[in-house]
C-alpha cells in the first residue's frame, strides 16, 4: 500500500467516539480515531513495510504513527531514526508502542535505553524505562544489574516527571515478577517508595500499586 492509500484506509476506519476518547488520553487533534483492533488487522494485511512505516510516522497523525510501530522493521531501524522518533513523541501511548514494538526488538535497544533513561524529556525517559521493563521480562539482564535498578527506582521515582514515574513503577513491577528473590526485593522497595502519583488527565486510567500487582500476579501463577 502507498502512503496515500494507507491514510485513506485509516480515515475510513476512524470513528468520532474513538477520536474523543483518544483526545482525552492526549492524542491531540491530528487523528482519525481508529481502534487498535482495526490497526492490528490493517498491520497484518500490510505486514512489514519499513519505508511505509517511516512515511507514516512523519505525517504526525496519531493513527498513522500507531500503525507505523506495527509495520516497522526493528532490525533495520537505525539509531538515528529511533532517536528521531522518540524525540518527536507527544503522546504517551506512542511512547509505549515505540518501546514495545520497535526499540526493544532493535539491536540498538540497550544503548538507547541507557541514554533515554537519563533524559530530561518525559516521553524519552518513559521509553527508556519501558524498554528496561521489557528486558527484565525477557531475561536480558543480570541479577546485579536488576538490583541496581531497584535502587535507582527507589531513589528517583518521586523526583521523576509524570509519565516517567508511571514507567518506573511498571519497571518495578517487572523486576518483582523476575523470580521469588526479586519479588521480595521489589515488594520491600515498593513499600519504601509508597504511593506513586501520576496525572492521567481526564481518563479513568490509574497507576497500579506495585506491591498489590506483584502479589496478584504471583497468586495467578500458582493456579
Amino acid at each position: 500500500m502507498t502512503l496515500q492509500e494507507t491514510l485513506q484506509k485509516l480515515e475510513s476506519l476512524g470513528t468520532e467516539q474513538n477520536r474523543k476518547t483518544y483526545q482525552r488520553h492526549g492524542a491531540g487533534d491530528l487523528q482519525f480515531g481508529v481502534s487498535f483492533g482495526n490497526l492490528n488487522k490493517l498491520a497484518k494485511t500490510i505486514k512489514r513495510d519499513h519505508d511505509l512505516a517511516l512515511e507514516l510516522w512523519d505525517t504526525g497523525n496519531a493513527d498513522a504513527r500507531s500503525l507505523a510501530t506495527l509495520v516497522a522493521d526493528p532490525s533495520v531501524m537505525t539509531a538515528k531514526d529511533l532517536d528521531g522518533w522518540v524525540k518527536s513523541l507527544s503522546y504517551h501511548v506512542h511512547a509505549d508502542l515505540v518501546a514495545r514494538h520497535v526499540v526493544a526488538k532493535s539491536p540498538h535497544a540497550r544503548t538507547l535505553m541507557l541514554k533515554w533513561m537519563k533524559s530530561k524529556d518525559d516521553f524519552s525517559s518513559q521509553v527508556g524505562w519501558d524498554v528496561l521493563a521489557l528486558h527484565v521480562i525477557d531475561g536480558r539482564m543480570k541479577d546485579s544489574e536488576a538490583d541496581a535498578y531497584l535502587k535507582t527506582i527507589e531513589r528517583g521515582i518521586h523526583k521523576a516527571k509524570n509519565r516517567t514515574r508511571h514507567a518506573m513503577n511498571n519497571a518495578l513491577i517487572a523486576l518483582g515478577l523476575r523470580n521469588l528473590v526479586f519479588r521480595k526485593k521489589a515488594i520491600a522497595t515498593a513499600r519504601r517508595v509508597g504511593k506513586v502519583e501520576v496525572d492521567h488527565g481526564a481518563t479513568n486510567c490509574e497507576t497500579p500499586d506495585a506491591e498489590e500487582y506483584i502479589l496478584r500476579a504471583a497468586r495467578r501463577k500458582k493456579r
